[in-house]
């Protein structure tokens, strides 16, 4: 294996940073809503209106790893009526608020890790504009972003970089620095400013309103309201001012100038000095002057503890900073101060005796915080615990200081309010959650109605209680009870003494860090399949969170519904599932809470050569021959009419129309079509959509034909529709989109909102229909053009040319200029393959899901597989309107003009994590299948052979393939007593199953998710797959008073614990120390909780460092033994020689007793940590200090067979590969040894010379080539192999690299898997057979990423190197962050040699497929190969490492 390839799995989710600000709008701005047109309907208008008073919520930014995302806070008030059920639900009312969650706006993936962000606001300027994100990179990178609402994304403003030769004089010197980049800002959006290099502050200098220079093209996205934007930049160097440590700065209030307090430490002092010298730190305020470029100092305060590390600027009128150490609290001002000791620790350096102190002990070293009022700051503590500090001021100077404890809550790495009633906990050890707080309103609820309350809402059936994925994660949250802020119970307020109320509204799930994880069956495993279906088996459980955030995390790659029954069914073509009610209550039955329990009334199965219907009611019956159904042929497609009263059933030749069972009208082809009567016999319908009251239908001429229903009769008449639009061209594909009431959102997008027709024009004479939206028919033509056409009066309102190029953004025609129209029709006559194969549109879908600010989304299908997603948004474009009137008018098309969605634009969205099914052949059976209600998921599903979920969770999609049954024809919902709001699918092999999704899987994430909270922290995991059970070190904080804890330190051998002296106040205070235990999990066949079978404590001091299921050989019968051993540590203190047991346990076979299902059959102390285990050809490897240890198992003991006295300190990972050891070491690299039995030797083959701190190591296998990878503590993978016949080897002494890459995160473990078979690629001369033989390594981080590192032959990585040097230029660099930088090797410092550059990058290469069709074809002529090649190389590596 000389080339490998990189490729994140699943992205980061552990949050770092976050930041709240007005990013997509002016904070004065008001939602702008269009009213409905007026009905007798009283009851939608009333919904759908928006206080008028109530102000949209600043923005939420949050940052993980290489991961920017961008949120709205939804807020739900108490007088509004869900606008759908499946996507709001009821929940506790505060403030007049109900619900609030977070949405979507924009997502990025930067090629760099985000080191500090903050907001550039504009609040002190007077005029209206949006906040700016200032993001800073190491070592010295800051970009400044902006909101850009023509793209519906962010845009770079600003860069600004000091790296480079002619900055190296800022580093003096240095090659590595204690900390990366901070930003800070000015709270009235004057200047920002970035330390970097440890001693060299950047300022930069904002731009005042009005002084913003854009050029005429940047004119039309700038229109409305400026950013926040930086126009200079000057550097200070602190090292003039007398500054060498600095440790925090901030901009404070209430100055004319921006004025900067900076934190430093004047001499340095360690553990053993502070006794003598421990108050070193000071604070200095300097004014900056930015046209000046000075900075005096204004005033200054020392004498502050050496445990100072944080600064808060407090908010006027009071003004001031507040100075945070660990064991204090400081303010200081201009012209007051005071103190606040937070525990026993805090020594004053004047007079401790009266200095105030609260009354409880809290440590606040690591602590966040965020002002919930302008003087009361709320921390969250290194232990998860709410402090609330209430500033007790008199003007502007401040009295005391006042410290209450509120609850426990998420363990934090950031916190931000979100404007006056809403905070968020961001953190990379836990799931982040979005508080809302309230001031001044006590909760009267006792804690026995809270219990009721909470009982109540247990009783609630599931379907309702998740009625949407943002709030199961907060559902798994909320039911730990230790989590107090949550109270366990969702619907309940809690207050503290300050009269603050929390309720906890949203959450995002977080799998980070990833310290071990393991590679098991799953429970509902299907033993009989093969190939891609039998990777779907397995799942990932994974060591995740620390402390009561602690959990295991299951996820699985692909989606596996729950079999309620399975039927084997051969031959189907299509299935639907539709509605019937007589008499429907059309006042009450509007609503679409009530429409969202119906249950399906039939179950209609298209088969080859006839048509199954079956009643959906407690068992599934056929009724085939007692219906009026259509069943001597196959179906095409069936749906409702008339709100749900009746039912549509389209054939090939014609349509009925059915009252139940019952048949009131029949239509046939012939009189479908109106010119050529003669060759309907020719004519089959091709596909159908169906839009209450329209039905489109595709013929096979190209026409198409709509069925226009009237409400009042419950009939339908056919239109033969007009288009305005292209007359010659073939039509491709077309859908019928609804765009529901009571306020459609394409309205909007429309100057003349309230002229539109569809459905509203119809009137069934008792308002039943009026106020349901419009309908849109959208046209596909085969010379690639989309147009959007107003049902009934077939208008053309929307056109795009060139569609399916796959154009980043989709505009009305009419809104380009001429010049852009025609190089884009240029670029059109290029839409051809290489093989000569024209591209076609098959399939083209529309939705739009429930929800108060959803909007639609367009999906593509192409018939060589490839597939498109677009999400709409709303663009004014009013500087264009002239433009657009003068076009119109001079091509005489003003009456068109009326109606044209002139503000409608689409986003195309990156389809991350869909492996294209490019072997798509011209069948016709729709792929698409829209889906509303499947246990409170919404989205659409696409069928073939590789099954795909699309979900819409926050306005993003989240896709999740379905492998385990292979190719997929046909699906649908069903929704019946047995089988609640569930799924219907048929597999090519010929079964119908009828399914649900698992409860317990959260979908809301890259992978389908369940987490098992554990309470404690996991640090290993393993599997003993025989018993399907999970071994698991955990350990749990313990609190001990602490001469108990010093004395089992010094008389651990007699366990001696000395009498405390009640009046001494040592026996008071106590000391958190963590615990140690073994627990053995097994999962229930439920899958919905996992149980602990058995438990094995350490003793006191004992950590366990490794576990592992070892075969072991036994010397005295020859049998072999699966063992779990482990191996454990003594931490007492430098005082004591490190030692540490190796344990053995064996399982029993039978379960009578499950508190006896493992005994311990061994246990030796040794020497050193056991910080490794490993089982070697039936000898355990023991890995005890700088030791490597056999030993030979006898049944009884284990004896010592050979060992290996190597530099090693201490073995962090240890792997086998037949007799082949790998051995990572902290500090010194890694080292290759072998086992030779016959002389009973173990022999270092060869080792890494070079200085690297290991944190995992695995052994990567590519046919006959070994390569060994190790990752180390600056987040590089490294690939060593073993040449002792080149030179460069020292005669085989050196490993030498094979290649080098940044994963851009710490990558803890490395687990070996066996890649997939592939179909062989014919220009590549390697043999199928050599390519069964390959292994790929599976990855985890602790940002919570996964990814994989897997092996490409040489005509693969030489095409795809070349592809990922033409991406480099090709792509848009989000922040001016270059790819290729991000990934070259980082030493810090270190001599280093570079190494060869081996090794592609597809987060890099993965963005080919979001070029257009063009761009892709160029580069693929420019790399000297086919588009089709490159798309298949993605593809068959993308299947290939389909693991789970």
């Amino acid at each position: 294996m000389s080339y490998a390839a990189f490729k994140i799995k699943h992205l980061p989710t552990g949050i770092e940073t976050c930041a709240s600000g007005n990013i997509t709008h002016i904070s004065a701005d008001l939602s702008v809503q269009i009213p409905p047109i007026q009905s007798d309907d009283s009851e939608w208008t009333h919904s759908s209106v928006v206080k008028k008073s109530s102000t949209p919520l600043p923005n939420l930014v949050v940052t993980a790893g290489n991961v920017l995302e961008v949120y709205d806070v939804r807020v739900k008030e108490e007088d509004e009526k869900s606008s759908g059920g499946a996507e709001t639900r009821g929940g506790p009312v505060m403030d007049e608020i109900t619900g609030a969650c977070l949405e979507l706006v924009c997502h990025y993936r930067l090629h760099g890790n985000v080191e500090s962000m903050a907001i550039l606001s504009t609040s002190g300027d007077g005029h209206r504009r949006r906040d700016s994100i200032v993001l800073a990179f190491k070592d010295s990178k800051i970009s400044i972003l902006e909101y850009d609402d023509s793209v519906c994304g962010l845009r770079t403003s600003s860069m600004h970089c000091f790296e480079g030769p002619e900055w190296n004089y800022l580093k003096r010197g240095h090659e590595s620095f204690a900390h990366g980049p901070e930003v800070k800002t000015d709270s009235q959006g004057r200047c920002a400013a970035v330390l970097v290099y440890d001693l060299q502050m950047i300022i930069l200098n904002a731009s005042q309103y009005g002084q913003v220079f854009v050029s005429d093209d940047e004119t039309t996205s700038r229109r409305g309201s400026f950013a926040s934007c930086i126009e200079s930049s000057y550097i200070i160097n602190l090292r003039e001012l007398d500054m060498k440590h600095i440790k925090d700065f901030i901009f404070v209030h209430g100055y004319i100038e921006p004025v900067m307090v900076i934190l430093h430490e004047l001499e340095l002092t360690w553990a053993g000095r502070t006794s003598w010298k421990h108050h070193t730190c000071m604070i200095s305020a300097h004014s900056i002057s930015m046209t000046l470029k000075q900075h005096p100092l204004i005033w200054s305060a020392s004498n502050l503890p050496h445990d100072a590390y944080k600064l808060f600027a407090v908010p006027s009128p009071i003004g001031g900073v507040l100075v945070i150490c660990a064991n204090s609290i400081h303010y200081h001002s201009q012209n007051s101060s005071c103190v606040l000791g937070v525990n026993n620790f805090f020594a004053s350096g004047d007079d401790s005796s009266n200095t105030p102190r609260t009354n409880f002990s809290v440590e606040l070293d690591a602590a966040n915080a965020t002002w919930l009022a302008h003087d009361i700051l709320m921390f969250s503590a290194k232990n998860g615990v709410i402090l609330l500090l209430t500033l007790v001021y008199d003007g502007r100077m401040v009295n005391k200081l006042e410290l209450s404890m509120a609850k426990i809550s998420v363990l934090t790495s950031g916190i931000t309010t979100i404007g006056d009633k809403f905070f968020f906990l961001a953190s990379r050890l836990g799931d982040s959650i979005l508080v809302q707080y309230n001031c001044g309103t006590s909760s009267s609820n006792s804690s026995h109605e809270k219990d009721e309350d909470a009982n109540k809402e247990d009783d609630v059936p599931p379907a309702k209680r998740l009625c949407t994925p943002s709030f199961d994660a907060l559902e798994d949250i909320s039911s730990i009870d230790e989590l107090s802020l949550y109270s366990s119970i969702n619907n309940s307020l809690v207050s503290t003494e300050k009269n603050f109320s929390f309720l906890v509204r949203d959450s995002l799930v977080n799998i980070g860090p990833l310290r071990d994880f393991s590679y098991g069956l799953r429970i509902n495993a299907d033993p009989n399949a093969t190939g891609i279906a039998k990777q779907s088996n397995y799942e990932m459980v994974c060591c995740s969170g620390h402390g009561k955030n602690g959990s295991l995390c299951i996820l699985q790659q692909s989606i596996r519904p729950e079999l309620i029954t399975e039927v084997e069914l051969a031959g189907c073509k299509g299935i639907w599932t539709v509605y019937h009610k007589s008499g429907r209550n059309h006042v009450t039955d509007s609503k679409l809470s009530a429409a969202d329990d119906e249950y399906h009334a039939y179950l209609i199965i298209s088969l080859e050569s006839r048509t199954m219907v079956l009643e959906t009611a407690d068992l599934l019956g056929e009724v085939t021959e007692s219906v009026d159904y259509y069943v001597q042929g196959s179906t095409i497609a069936a749906g409702n009419l008339f709100g749900r009263r009746r039912v549509v059933q389209v054939f090939k030749n014609g349509a009925r129309i059915l009252d139940g069972s019952y048949m009131t009208q029949e239509i046939f082809l012939g009189e479908f079509s109106s010119d050529n009567s003669s060759n309907s016999d020719n004519l089959n319908v091709v596909s159908v959509s169906i839009a209450d009251p329209y039905v489109l239908v595709k013929i096979s001429d190209g026409s198409i034909q709509l069925l226009v229903g009237d409400p009042s009769t419950c009939t339908v008449s056919v239109n033969i529709p007009v288009l305005s639009g292209n007359l010659i061209e073939r039509i491709s594909a077309c859908t019928l989109y609804h765009d529901k009431g009571p306020d459609p959102w394409l309205r909007k997008t429309s100057t003349d909102a309230w002229l539109s027709t569809g459905v509203s024009d119809i009137d069934s004479g008792d308002g039943a229909f009026n106020d349901q939206g419009d309908i849109y028919c959208l046209v596909c033509y085969e010379g690639g053009t989309l147009e959007f056409f107003e049902v009934s009066s077939f208008k053309c309102v929307f056109s795009v040319k060139n569609f399916m190029s796959g154009k980043k953004h989709l505009v009305d025609s009419y809104v380009y200029e001429p010049s852009i129209d025609s190089e884009k029709e240029k670029d059109g006559s290029q839409v051809k393959t290489e093989s000569g194969q024209n591209l076609k549109i098959l399939e083209v879908a529309m939705h739009k899901w429930s929800g108060q600010h959803s909007r639609p989304f367009l999906f593509v299908l192409l018939n060589d597989g490839t597939m498109f997603c677009y999400h709409a948004f709303l663009y004014e474009t009013q500087d264009n309107m002239s433009k657009i009137d003068e076009s119109l008018s001079s091509q005489n098309c003003v009456d068109r003009s009326t109606s044209r969605l002139r503000n409608l634009k689409f986003v195309r969205i990156s389809l991350n994590g869909y492996i294209q099914d490019y072997s798509t052949s011209t069948t016709l059976h729709p792929r698409f299948t829209i889906f509303e209600n499947i246990r409170g998921y919404h989205g659409i599903f696409v069928a073939g052979l590789r099954p795909t979920w699309f979900m819409v969770c926050r306005e993003r999609l989240r896709i999740h393939p379905q492998l385990c049954d292979g190719s997929v024809l046909a699906f649908t919902v069903l929704h019946n007593v047995n089988c609640n709001h569930g799924l219907i699918y048929v597999t090519s092999q010929g079964f119908m199953k009828i399914c649900q999704l698992p409860s317990a899987v959260n979908y809301d994430n890259y992978w389908p998710l369940q987490k098992i909270p554990l309470r404690a922290t996991p640090h290993q995991i393993t599997y003993f797959a025989e018993r399907n059970l999970y071994p698991v070190i955990v350990s749990f904080s313990v609190e001990k008073p602490i001469n108990q804890i010093i004395s089992s330190l010094t008389d651990q051998e007699t366990n001696h614990q000395p009498e405390h002296d009640k009046s001494s106040s040592d026996s008071f205070q106590k000391y958190a120390t963590d615990e140690f235990e073994i627990r053995i999990l097994e999962p229930e066949k439920s899958g919905n909780s996992w149980e602990t079978k058995a438990t094995i404590p350490m003793q006191t001091s004992e950590n366990a460092l490794t576990i592992r299921m070892v075969s072991l050989l036994n010397s005295e019968s020859k049998e072999n033994e699966t063992l779990l051993a482990i191996g454990t540590a003594y931490t007492q203190g430098e005082d004591i020689a490190g030692r540490g047991r190796v344990m053995l346990f064996s399982f029993r076979k039978k379960l009578e007793n499950s508190q006896n299902l493992v005994s311990e059959v061994y246990s030796k102390e040794l020497k050193g940590a056991i910080s490794a285990l490993s089982s070697l050809q039936g000898h355990l490897l023991v890995a005890s200090g700088p030791k490597i240890t056999l030993f030979k198992w006898t049944g009884t003991e284990l004896n010592g067979v050979a060992f290996f006295d190597a530099p090693p300190l201490h073995a962090v990972s240890m792997n086998i590969v037949k007799n082949f050891i790998l051995l990572g070491d902290i500090h010194k690299s890694i080292y290759f040894l072998n086992w030779k039995e016959q002389g009973a030797q173990l022999t270092l083959l060869a080792k890494d010379f070079g200085s690297l701190d290991c944190y995992a190591t695995e052994f990567l296998i590519d046919g006959s080539t070994l390569s060994l990878v190790v990752s180390d503590d600056q987040k590089n993978v490294q690939i060593f192999y073993y040449a002792p016949k080149m030179s460069e080897s020292w005669k085989g002494q050196k490993l030498l690299t094979r290649a080098e890459f940044h994963a851009g995160a710490h990558v803890t473990k490395f687990m070996r898997l066996q890649m997939l078979s592939v179909s062989p690629d014919k220009t590549n001369p390697i043999s199928g057979s050599e390519k069964t033989n390959r292994f790929a390594l599976l990855f985890g981080t602790l940002d919570g990423s996964i990814g994989c590192v897997a092996p490409l032959d040489e005509i693969t990585f030489r095409r795809l190197q070349t592809l990922q040097r033409k991406m480099v230029e090709a792509i848009p660099h989000v922040c001016g962050l270059n790819p290729r930088a991000f990934r070259q090797f980082r030493s810090c410092g270190k001599p280093h040699r570079p190494g060869p550059d081996n090794i592609v990058d597809f987060e890099l290469l993965s963005h080919y497929e979001m070029l257009t069709l063009d761009e892709q074809l160029e580069i693929a002529q420019q790399t000297g190969t086919t588009r089709p090649q490159i798309l298949s190389n993605l593809n068959d590596f993308s299947v290939g490492t389909s693991f789970l």
